[in-house]
């Protein structure tokens, strides 16, 4: 049976950081979010403690994006079930959940509708804060900025309600796709996070609408 990660109060609180971010944005924490909000001199310090985290086995770090940080579910499953008595933070339940997992969406039907799942996959609830409904396979990379990658499965919470700045599942037209959402005025607009890829612009009158909200994120090889 693999060990437990051992971590340093510092580590479990950047872990937590982490955790808290990509369940309430979708996406993680830049290094200077993370300086930022533990009150270090500079990026560089969240990025040694960002290695430690990797060399133990806890994360995944991407290189070229500066959100590149991934969760694994497997040390998180055991850190949550054997979490040290010095760590003040509650222990979240280790229940399954049961998530369809959403391929391609035909055009105009739900996307929820049975013809649409590819399978089951069962997972800890402790890796999110927000229950999700289901998981969207990402297909493309116009989110590899925010850490989300083609291949990865996209834990999304039903809904039809989002606040400007939040990564949301939508439907244009025919199409669904993930990205930042940004009003403004009379119009939305749907923000790749990848250079490479066009904003979208989502005028009044055009077949629009949110699907779901982005609560988190697995690497579809943590699910194999």
């Amino acid at each position: 049976m693999r060990e437990t990660p051992k971590l340093t109060a510092r580590q479990q609180q950047i872990l937590d950081l982490i955790q808290t971010a990509i369940t309430q944005t979708g996406a993680p924490p830049t290094r200077a979010e993370i300086a930022t909000a533990l009150g270090f001199k500079s990026a560089n310090a969240a990025e040694e403690h960002l290695q430690a985290l990797a060399r133990k086995g806890v994360i995944d770090l991407v290189s070229g994006t500066s959100r590149g940080i991934r969760l694994r579910a497997s040390a998180l499953q055991s850190l949550h079930a054997s979490r040290d008595s010095q760590f003040s933070l509650p222990i979240p339940g280790l229940s399954q959940l049961a998530l369809p997992l959403i391929g391609r969406v035909a055009a105009g039907s739900p996307i929820l509708a049975q013809e649409h799942v590819d399978q089951t996959y069962y997972v800890e609830n402790s890796l999110f804060q927000q229950k999700p409904d289901y998981l969207l396979k990402v297909r493309g990379m116009s989110m590899r900025d925010a850490g989300i990658m083609d291949g990865d499965l996209l834990a999304v919470q039903a809904t039809q309600d989002a606040r400007n700045g939040q990564i949301v599942v939508a439907r244009l037209g025919d199409e669904v796709t993930v990205k930042r959402l940004r009003r403004t005025g009379s119009s939305i607009e749907l923000l790749p996070e990848n250079p490479d890829y066009p904003v979208i612009v989502v005028h009044p009158g055009e077949p629009f609408a949110i699907e779901g909200l982005a609560v988190g994120l697995i690497r579809n090889t943590m699910l194999m």
